[in-house]
């Protein structure tokens, strides 16, 4: 018994783990939200990822392997989803949305920002309503962009799964920042896979209210979405209903939630919450997803101490 027990111990010495079980590859190029614990180091002496091993996404992204639930000792970090089956008509990474009516957005600090005031890539963790992570989200934008166009710079999103494989690109173009002129508003094109739109999302020009038009990768109207008077978040949540094309039913809503005064105050991070149907069509719930992310550039990228984009529409 004792020979044997050596055995399976000199086969894993690193882990002293069971043949067979899976060994960790965390994302070590993104933080968790605050309040949870940052992602563990890069075990040492794990040999490489076997063959048949997904390949590397996009440039600069990390490589995360498939998640390890039940983890011995309690999980390292927040567990993924597991992939649910894909449904018919679906693009691939989106099978994820199939299943959930509600989407968190955590943006992460970034502490040279913080510290400097020098704009960065902005970088968001994307989860369901039980804290499993769905996908990572990364702005793709060079620095003169950023810190010279500010909030109204044009960008691109790139959405990848916990495989590392790039499911969803959103790209901005450069558009007209005042509601005061009623043509070259903003917009968003959602595409999914890259380069195939399945969306857009469209600013509709109005003297008070910031109000959108989500469409569907015909440019048909499809839904709207409408938001308050005043926009701005002071110790409570902002809340923009997505409503059907007459207006008359709310069908769900993006939602900016109150963070706490110090971030309010000292940082751009911010947290969304989407709602929507459960068996709406899986585009259209990415479409949203898209909407959020503009709704956050256009009000909400602004920290505190800096001009913020709130007030009267």
């Amino acid at each position: 018994m004792d020979k044997k027990h050596t055995q399976m111990n000199d086969s894993h010495p690193e882990t002293n783990m069971p043949v067979g079980y899976p060994p960790q590859y965390p994302p070590t190029a993104f933080q968790g939200p605050p309040g949870y614990a940052g992602y563990p180091g890069p075990q040492i002496g794990y040999p490489p990822p076997p063959a048949g091993h997904p390949g590397p996404g996009p440039a600069g992204f990390p490589v995360p392997n498939q998640p390890v639930y039940n983890q011995p000792g309690g999980a390292a970090g927040v567990p993924w989803m597991p992939a649910p089956p894909t449904p018919l008509n679906c693009p691939p990474g989106l099978e994820y949305l199939s299943q959930i009516d509600q989407i968190l957005i955590h943006q992460q600090i970034e502490l040279l920002e913080v510290l400097t005031g020098f704009e960065t890539n902005n970088k968001y963790e994307i989860k369901n309503s039980f804290g499993q992570r769905v996908y990572f989200a990364v702005e793709d934008t060079d620095c003169c962009t950023r810190n010279c166009c500010g909030p109204s710079r044009p960008f691109t999103l790139r959405i990848i799964d916990n495989m590392g494989q790039e499911v969803m690109t959103l790209e901005r173009p450069l558009r007209c920042s005042s509601c005061c002129c009623p043509c070259c508003l903003q917009e968003i094109e959602i595409q999914a896979p890259p380069g195939v739109p399945v969306g857009y999302v469209i600013q509709t020009w109005h003297p008070c209210l910031p109000k959108f038009t989500i469409q569907n990768e015909k440019r048909e109207d499809v839904l709207k979405i409408s938001g308050p008077c005043v926009v701005c978040s002071c110790c409570g949540d902002v809340d923009f209903e997505i409503k059907s094309l007459d207006e008359q039913n709310i069908v769900g809503k993006i939602s900016k939630h109150w963070t706490g005064i110090l971030r309010e105050a000292f940082t751009d991070a911010d947290n969304f919450g989407i709602q929507f149907p459960l068996d709406l069509d899986v585009k259209m719930k990415a479409v949203m997803l898209g909407a959020c992310f503009l709704i956050d550039f256009m009000f909400f990228e602004s920290s505190g101490n800096q001009e913020q984009r709130s007030g009267v529409w």
